[in-house]
């Protein structure tokens, strides 16, 4: 029987869905951040955990040939980068028999992993980035993430997934607040201003956003504090102040100011020109969403007769490229200030066989069924959670021939596909895009087609 505290060595036997390393003592299972298999480790047992235990990792006895350089100063702090100790190809491999490993559990679906998309320079990639503010033991003003499984900002001066320029104006942003007496946001008194910063970056359009989250509708010196920052930043083209009063883990706020330019950002993928505002979806990764969307169009082989319906489009990407090898593209997505968005793309690309409704897609296409219309292809991107019951009776309600069915969590996207089975949908083949370099979290995309009866 392990105990807290214990201290044992041992081989990793193997690595969990998140990039845990498994380490057994007996029966007992003991998980351990920041190691690769076969790695021999000296742990300590630190905590009771529902499936075992966790270890703190003390001492690498014997380290894996695929274990790489670190570069970075908070990495055994942070937890946004799981895998950046193996060496890339390790990264790749990990993720490609994590998939391979899913579709032969879900032995009832007969998928196969046909491979795995990586990225060439997986570094400074993110085009999003969310930053918190707290005030150290020495009351200094700190920038930075939020340790795992807490609410303490860990410090930082730069972030190798992030654009140097952004990390850059975090940092003009502090000595601002220190000089302007602007407080970070407490959350246990829910006293101070800055709760957030928000930056969005153009990839191929250099832009960038500031999204100033606050928590009043006040904000002492906004306007020396705004042309200050610009000033020592000419870069940036917008600045908005969005306002979040609630007791809430939410980062923004429902009331937005546009204090500075024009209140978004634009930018190119795939060839199209997208406005992205400080709510608007857009994939963090602009190199490998070209990969990805490329591909999905590949899977469907288009005739270029084809109706199309965009589930959750969001701001219209995948929808409009789409919407280029087809008759008709129709974009539903239920948030306001995305379709809004989606409508000025589909303007100003001069993209005229595509509309956009606000509407729940699953709703929509249940009307669509009642109506006895008929679509051919519909593409569907929900959040990590999956799609649900209702909308995938509605999808196939409508009766596509085919269903492209994006992911950004391929185990519940493999439970999605059980259902679409049993309601006559079936894939063959699992894609692996790496739109997330250096995390456990990877990309997938299944094409699904009617069966025959």
């Amino acid at each position: 029987m392990v105990k807290i505290k214990q201290i044992i060595e041992g081989k990793i036997a193997s690595l969990d869905e998140v990039g845990n390393g498994i380490l057994y003592s007996g029966k007992d299972r003991i998980f351990v951040r920041h190691v690769i298999l076969n790695e021999v480790v000296r742990v300590r047992v630190v905590k009771k955990l529902q499936k075992g235990y966790a270890g703190e990792l003390l001492e690498i006895i014997k380290p894996s040939e695929n274990r790489g350089k670190v570069n970075c100063g908070i990495y055994d702090r942070c937890g946004s980068c799981q895998l950046l100790h193996m060496k890339e190809q390790a990264q790749h491999t990990y993720k490609l028999e994590y998939l391979q490993n899913l579709c032969k559990q879900a032995k009832e679906l007969s998928l196969k992993c046909e491979g795995l998309l990586s990225m060439e320079d997986p570094y400074h990639y993110r085009n999003k980035m969310i930053i918190g503010f707290q005030r150290d033991k020495r009351k200094k003003i700190r920038a930075g993430f939020y340790e795992e499984f807490s609410h303490t900002i860990i410090p930082y001066q730069n972030c190798l997934l992030h654009p140097k320029e952004c990390d850059e104006i975090v940092q003009t942003i502090v000595k601002l607040m220190e000089q302007m007496r602007i407080e970070p946001y407490d959350e246990d008194s829910r006293r101070g201003l800055l709760r957030h910063v928000i930056l969005r970056y153009g990839e191929v359009s250099k832009q960038i956003m500031v999204v100033l989250v606050v928590n009043s509708v006040q904000f002492p010196a906004r306007r020396n504090f705004v042309n200050a920052l610009v000033k020592a930043h000419p870069q940036i083209t917008t600045i908005v102040q969005n306002i979040n009063t609630r007791k809430t883990s939410i980062v923004l706020g429902n009331e937005e100011r546009v204090l500075y330019g024009k209140g978004y950002i634009e930018d190119t993928l795939c060839g199209l020109t997208f406005r992205i505002s400080a709510k608007s979806f857009y994939q963090i990764n602009h190199a490998q969403t070209e990969v990805l969307y490329k591909k999905a169009i590949e899977k469907l082989q288009l005739k270029g007769n084809e109706k199309i319906l965009d589930a959750y489009c969001g701001i219209g990407t995948i929808g409009m490229y789409a919407a280029g090898f087809v008759k008709e593209v129709m974009g539903v997505e239920i948030n306001k200030d995305s379709i809004k968005d989606a409508k000025d793309n589909a303007y100003r690309n001069h993209v005229k066989n595509i509309r956009f409704i606000c509407d729940d897609a699953g709703s929509f296409m249940q009307k669509m069924a009642q109506q006895k219309e008929k679509l051919d292809v519909v593409i569907m991107d929900p959040p990590r959670s999956g799609s649900d019951e209702c909308f995938i009776r509605s999808a196939v309600g409508v009766k596509p021939k085919k269903i492209l069915y994006i992911s950004c969590n391929p185990q519940t996207q493999i439970r999605d596909l059980k259902l679409f089975k049993k309601l006559g949908y079936e894939g063959k083949e699992v894609l692996g895009v790496d739109l997330f370099p250096h995390t456990f979290h990877v990309e997938t995309c299944v094409l699904l087609q009617r069966r025959t009866m």
